[in-house]
């Protein structure tokens, strides 16, 4: 079983290709059809997750696909099920397990994970199914004046991810770790990376706690970045040096590889920071492949195009095509914005 985490794990992160999370809740998909005019139907999500799995080509990008529980047992308009259509092409089923943050009991005014209670049952469930990873997401607040994230917020959330990770990897699922300081606020690149290095660290020690091997498993963070309202916006290059550093420092070489969030960046500066880390002369060597797990990123373009009707079906496809191409090619230090 362990073997087999680690090749699963391998297979995603092997380069030029990456991970396509498509794994909006059903308040989140809500939003993303609102913004763009797409009323909020089974069918009419359904319809969309099909346009993205079926792009053709796609496997020459994409290594990995992250579902909600509900495109896991969805089909395609001519009844074929999801999974079949994304194991013949040879992208691996994930499975998104965690069910959203609450406000924490413990960290008043901070945010914790939910989704351990069941947990067991529904990976055996989503296995059973076809899903070979599962993903969990931590999510942590940076306000210097509250002096947030608390070690209280950090320890919990840990442990979550910890727990999560120890569950999975005894059901045969490779856990893919998401711990995720967010960009919302004015604070600066250095305020990230100390955040990140704290948070970072103690993720990683409760994983060691729960005994989780380490090359059957993936990490998924947010990159080292200033915050959306903070006035001054770092180079590709400081981006790249400061993420890769506090990787260094606390990421296990057995880790197969990162698989980068884009959080709250445009699809440009996503594509161009992970670019500037895998680029063939960059000074910084990191023993693992670092390649993405990009959402809004890739799909922003797609979406738009979506909404236009069945007619755009095809053009929404290539728009996802051709984002996942700059992607794949970032992950060579190939893209050229």
């Amino acid at each position: 079983m362990a073997d087999d985490l680690g090749e699963i794990a391998r297979r995603l992160v092997a380069k030029p290709r990456g991970i396509l999370a498509a794994d909006e809740n059903l308040p989140t998909i809500a939003k993303r059809f609102e913004g763009v005019g797409v009323e909020n139907t089974e069918e009419n999500r359904r319809a969309y997750r099909e346009m993205l799995l079926t792009a053709p080509g796609l496997n020459g990008y994409i290594s990995g696909m992250i579902l909600f529980d509900e495109t896991l047992y969805q089909e395609t308009a001519e009844g074929r099920p999801f999974v079949e259509v994304l194991n013949e092409q040879g992208i691996i089923p994930i499975i998104k397990v965690d069910q959203g943050t609450k406000d924490s009991c413990y960290a008043p005014g901070e945010k914790e994970t939910e989704g351990l209670v069941g947990l067991h049952k529904s990976l055996e469930r989503y296995r059973n199914r076809g899903a070979r990873a599962a993903k969990w997401r931590a999510v942590f607040s940076i306000d210097d004046g509250k002096f947030l994230p608390t070690e209280k917020a950090i320890s919990l959330n840990a442990q979550g991810l910890a727990n999560y990770a120890e569950i999975c990897q005894k059901y045969g699922l490779v856990p893919i770790v998401e711990p995720e300081v967010l960009m919302d606020g004015p604070h600066s690149l250095e305020t990230c990376f100390d955040v990140t290095n704290v948070v970072l660290y103690e993720v990683f020690n409760a994983l060691e706690k729960h005994g989780i091997k380490y090359h059957g498993m993936l990490l998924k963070p947010n990159m080292v970045v200033p915050g959306k309202d903070h006035p001054h916006k770092n180079g590709a290059s400081e981006v790249a040096e400061r993420t890769t550093e506090v990787l260094q420092a606390n990421v296990p070489k057995d880790v197969p590889g990162i698989a980068f969030l884009s959080g709250g960046l445009s699809d440009k500066d996503a594509t161009i920071y992970l670019n500037a880390m895998n680029l063939p002369d960059s000074a910084v060597e990191v023993p693992w492949n670092l390649t993405f797990s990009f959402g809004r990123a890739l799909l922003r373009e797609a979406l738009a195009l979506f909404a236009k009707g069945p007619e755009y079906f095809s053009k929404a496809q290539e728009a996802l095509l051709r984002r996942a191409q700059e992607t794949s090619l970032a992950t060579q230090g190939l893209y050229k914005a």
